[in-house]
């Protein structure tokens, strides 16, 4: 079944956010925000959330501005958006939040982002941790600071040189490309994101999926990495919030799940205390379409009743 509602939410932003909904059949315990990942969209969540919605949460996921169908000022498919920023992106986040809360008062809301989304998902809850019952940072790419301020480098001469906010040339070779490579005997440019050809093959062919993302976009995912490793915010979080930390073993974007490992390190040396850490052997980048995604999921929800209970 999947979604079952689709809507248009206004955000501060001035973004109109295409935004799913999927109602747990009968005694909702809780609330699961999802945020996707870059160059794909909320839709491809359908089989998640209705798996969710079948164990008591209400799902809600919106496509983020540059992605999906959600349209804002300046921001076509794969632009952000000429003045935005990660705090737009973050501003969006709350605006779905805001609505959860005004639908459904009084429910436990668990953030759960992958990639793109994972690094959304942290700083959101590094923010608004009050809020939450929990996050699940799932695939996150976070960078160093030392090679986001590298890549931001990089991505501001390719603005001077190209005089616009365009698709980035460099940073798809940096990335999605060199995550390709990292398999020799691969039988598409994505067989990085999973070992299930047939979901490979679906991405392939979504139209809405595996754009080349603008300076801007990557600029910003550089920005939410040094946010989500700053000192301050890290020490002004709720350092109780339950978080679980999902990867790969086999996720070139995340190296293997040693990008998640330093995170959990990170957040232990600046006092959180409530953190789950899962790296899923052989497992690729897109945990959720992988060959055996099932225990995967059931697991975000032994630790979703877990934290809710």
């Amino acid at each position: 079944m999947g979604f079952e509602d689709q809507t248009t939410l206004s955000s501060p932003t001035g973004a109109k956010l295409h935004l799913l909904h999927r109602t747990a059949p009968a005694g909702a315990r809780g609330v699961v925000q999802i945020n996707h990942g870059v160059a794909e969209h909320a839709m491809r969540y359908a089989a998640f959330a209705d798996f969710l919605a079948q164990r008591g949460f209400h799902v809600y996921a919106h496509d983020h501005r540059g992605h999906g169908r959600t349209t804002a000022p300046g921001a076509p498919l794969g632009h952000i958006g000429p003045d935005a920023t990660a705090d737009t992106l973050l501003a969006d986040v709350a605006a779905v939040h805001d609505h959860i809360a005004a639908e459904h008062p009084g429910l436990p809301v668990i953030v759960f982002g992958h990639s793109m989304g994972g690094m959304i998902a942290i700083n959101f809850a590094i923010r608004y941790g009050h809020r939450l019952a929990g996050a699940a940072i799932w695939n996150a790419p976070l960078a160093t600071a030392p090679e986001a301020l590298a890549g931001k480098a990089v991505l501001a001469w390719e603005r001077f040189r190209l005089g616009s906010d365009v698709p980035s040339r460099l940073l798809p070779k940096l990335t999605f490309a060199a995550w390709a490579r990292a398999f020799p005997e691969r039988r598409t440019e994505s067989d990085w994101l999973s070992r299930d050809c047939a979901e490979v093959d679906k991405y392939i062919a979504d139209p809405l999926s595996g754009r080349d993302s603008s300076i801007g976009i990557w600029t910003a995912l550089f920005d939410l990495s040094l946010k989500a490793g700053g000192h301050a915010a890290l020490e002004a979080a709720r350092k109780s919030l339950p978080y679980m930390l999902v990867a790969g073993s086999a996720d070139p974007s995340t190296k293997g799940g040693k990008v998640i490992r330093t995170l959990e390190t990170r957040l232990r040396r600046n006092g959180f205390s409530n953190l789950e850490t899962t790296i899923y052997e052989d497992f690729r980048h897109e945990t959720l379409n992988e060959v055996g995604r099932e225990r995967a999921m059931e697991d975000f929800v032994a630790w979703a009743e877990k934290i809710i209970n």
